[in-house]
């Protein structure tokens, strides 16, 4: 890369810096072309990005953000992976790391928060996004369903009090 696109590259970086909540960083000593291509396909599905990027212009690139507490993870054959929905940048990592031994994570950063490899795995645990928005809907959902069964129980009693008076009225 010359200088103009090194420039640029980092002011990319910078600005994905800028706009997203979840940075983990990976070492991939040895993965083969198939399996960097499979674990961009699978960030891609979660939404998320991955990029090997050089050390030194990530470097450049984290100076003055939120993230720039991470910089000292970044030695040796690193790359990035980030998305605006947390969980799911760290599951797909922790899931692809699990089948591919030469894929470590070495940490990350929540925010101005950071995260050793343990701690993504620990996020990766909790629910995504949209899950907890089915919970929530969910528990919504339950009050106004036990209520509506609430007020129909008594009707449906007082309907089967009424047959079976009809059924003795009948049989007298």
């Amino acid at each position: 890369m010359d200088r103009a696109q090194k420039r640029e590259f980092v002011d990319q970086l910078a600005a994905v810096f800028a706009e997203t909540s979840m940075i983990v960083i990976t070492r991939n000593d040895g993965l083969t072309v198939a399996d960097v291509t499979e674990l961009r396909r699978r960030m891609r599905a979660a939404g998320a990005q991955y990029k090997v990027a050089k050390n030194r212009l990530a470097h450049l690139a984290l100076e003055g953000t939120r993230f720039d507490g991470i910089a000292p993870l970044l030695k040796g054959p690193t790359a990035l992976a980030w998305s605006r929905d947390p969980v799911a940048v760290a599951k797909t990592a922790v899931e692809f790391a699990k089948t591919n031994e030469k894929f470590v994570l070495v940490g990350g950063a929540l925010g101005t928060q950071m995260l050793d490899a343990s701690g993504v795995k620990a996020l990766a645990e909790l629910p995504s996004l949209d899950a907890l928005r089915a919970r929530l809907v969910g528990l919504i959902q339950a009050p106004a369903t036990r209520i509506a069964c609430v007020v129909q129980a008594p009707a449906g009693q007082l309907a089967r009090v009424f047959a079976a008076f009809a059924k003795t009225g009948e049989a007298a």
